[in-house]
């Protein structure tokens, strides 16, 4: 790389430059998506410095039950849904909003209100903030059909009816990955600018991979196809190198890793959580969309992840993503088991 003509670049295709280059492929487009996604993106970029002083927030004292002027301080996620809820609803693109920290979805009341519905976990991983592990904020979108009154059934639909789905990694770069269903592209914050530059065009994920990535300390309570694939991915059949495992425990950066480099991520269910713990509306749906537009796929032990349809906004299900051959594998043995 030619870092000293990288430095004197002028033609940088930033994420706003995208999603309006993006726009113009629909004649029809009156701007609403472009708009929302920009609010979505600046939310990011308010966590992302909310994270990053979040250690020397703790070490001058100011994150203590109140600060100096005697105003609560906020838990980071907490801090994090009141950014996303308060920048989606300021967009007025948006109708129904389900975040990980409410109980509740929130209906944007009429006077703001537009055809979309987020659902979006506001700060996945947030245990791992002290020992500065990445972290970061998941994301999907669907659109209600016109003319008639926002109800939860707008968002219990399935992954497959998502018209977009991203997240955004805090970690020692801070990068948005984001699908609007046609391929899946990375950007990273440059601070200096305060933008979001194009550094992963196109994102394909490699067809097979040498990395699988669970938390093998449930296997006592896992079922027979998940322990059969990690012990085949410890011991392989065919007498070729097993895999690595790599398990950050931030879902983010382990689908992150995954889609960057293949391999499979797992979160099955078990015997003390038969539907696993990951949320099928903002976690392992925008997750799914992106590794099929990746060209991996989503299964969740039974079916399609994306073809579920959840009766609850925070029903959970088991997920095995990644590498197209890695997940077809793991179909296999459930399809032997039945």
């Amino acid at each position: 790389m030619d870092h000293a003509a990288d430095a004197h670049r002028t033609d940088l295709m930033t994420i706003t430059r995208f999603v309006l280059n993006e726009q113009t492929k629909h004649p029809e487009s009156r701007g609403d998506f472009s708009i929302l996604l920009s609010h979505i993106v600046l939310g990011c970029k308010f966590v992302c410095t909310a994270v990053n002083k979040a250690g020397l927030a703790k070490l001058l004292g100011l994150a203590g039950e109140t600060n100096v002027q005697a105003k609560d301080q906020k838990k980071l996620d907490v801090l994090s849904n009141e950014v996303f809820i308060k920048a989606l609803v300021s967009s007025g693109r948006t109708c129904i909003l389900v975040s990980e920290e409410d109980e509740e979805a929130t209906f944007v009341e009429p006077a703001n209100r537009g055809k979309y519905c987020v659902v979006f976990d506001p700060l996945d991983g947030s245990s791992n903030i002290d020992c500065g592990v990445s972290i970061g904020t998941i994301f999907g979108i669907y659109m209600i059909k016109d003319g008639h009154e926002p109800t939860l059934d707008d968002v219990l639909q399935p992954g497959m009816n998502m018209l977009a789905a991203g997240y955004c990694m805090y970690g020692s770069s801070c990068t948005l990955v984001l699908s609007t269903g046609s391929g899946v592209n990375g950007f990273t914050l440059d601070p200096s600018l305060g933008e979001f530059i194009l550094t992963h065009p196109d994102i394909k994920i490699p067809k097979k991979g040498k990395i699988y990535s669970v938390n093998e300390g449930n296997a006592k309570n896992w079922d027979g196809p998940t322990s059969k694939y990690v012990q085949s991915c410890k011991y392989p059949a065919d007498g070729s190198s097993p895999k690595s495992l790599r398990y950050i425990g931030s879902m983010v950066a382990d689908v992150h890793r995954t889609l960057l480099y293949g391999g499979i991520f797992l979160y099955p269910g078990d015997k003390k959580s038969p539907n696993g713990k990951l949320r099928v509306l903002y976690e392992v749906f925008p997750m799914s969309f992106l590794m099929e537009q990746a060209g991996g796929q989503a299964f969740t032990g039974k079916q399609r992840a994306l073809d579920l349809v959840p009766e609850k906004i925070h029903e959970r299900s088991p997920i095995f993503l990644g590498s197209y051959d890695d997940v077809e594998e793991i179909k296999k043995l459930y399809a032997a088991e039945e």
